[in-house]
């Protein structure tokens, strides 16, 4: 799989992007991740890349020539399967759509900044809008790093024990049940005698259950789904 984001501040990728699951990822082989800086696209000497907007709001706006150009030009190079664009009023990012995402191909995301971008680049070029939530950050760049994070663990050989991603919270629209390690007791607080009894039939449905409940307790609205 292959990730292009596209950035005004590609320094904010660098620490996510290169640590943990997703440098062995890439180390392995598994996915490639380019960053692309917007103002090697700029209209001028001066690397700009961004503009009043028309009609005197507040604020800096994306200009439409050098977002055309990078992704005209890395789509010369392959076909994309989708080209995002991080924004606070796109559909919200969920696991169902992270699964779908990592038997992808070629992705591109298009970091939001300022007030956002030209208008016509959503209209023309972009084929889908992602929000990680109803709250507004100084730039699209932690979105990014929260999708390709979630994307890439998931691809088979990302993480050792693939089992792990897939029972993750949010698969089966529900959380995950509660985890316990050594030691049994500590302080007088036990971990729950079901899962120190090797009766693997019955964990499993304790845990069924206690995801139930966790999740009609802390997020019922992913019951409704």
């Amino acid at each position: 799989m292959r990730i292009d984001i596209i950035t005004v501040l590609p320094e904010l990728l660098e620490s996510p992007l290169n640590h943990s699951i997703v440098k062995r990822a890439q180390e392995k082989g598994i996915v490639e991740i380019y960053v692309h800086n917007l103002r090697d696209y700029a209209v001028n000497k001066y690397k700009q890349v961004d503009d009043y907007p028309y009609g005197g709001e507040a604020g800096m706006v994306l200009m439409i020539e050098p977002i055309d150009k990078i992704i005209t030009k890395l789509k010369s190079e392959r076909t994309y399967n989708e080209i995002i664009y991080t924004s606070p009023d796109g559909e919200q990012f969920k696991q169902k759509m992270a699964n779908t995402f990592s038997s992808f191909e070629n992705i591109i995301i298009l970091c939001g900044h300022y007030k956002g971008i030209d208008h016509r680049i959503r209209e023309q070029l972009i084929t889908r809008e992602i929000s990680i939530g109803d709250y507004v950050v100084t730039g699209g760049e932690l979105a990014a790093a929260i999708i390709t994070d979630s994307i890439v663990r998931l691809i088979p050989g990302a993480i050792s024990d693939e089992q792990s991603a897939l029972s993750d919270s949010f698969q089966d629209n529900l959380l995950s049940p509660p985890v316990y390690t050594r030691p049994a007791e500590y302080k007088g607080w036990k971990v729950p005698d079901i899962l120190l009894s090797g009766n693997f039939k019955e964990i499993e449905k304790w845990k069924h259950n206690q995801s139930l409940e966790r999740t009609q307790k802390l997020r019922p609205d992913l019951l409704d789904e």
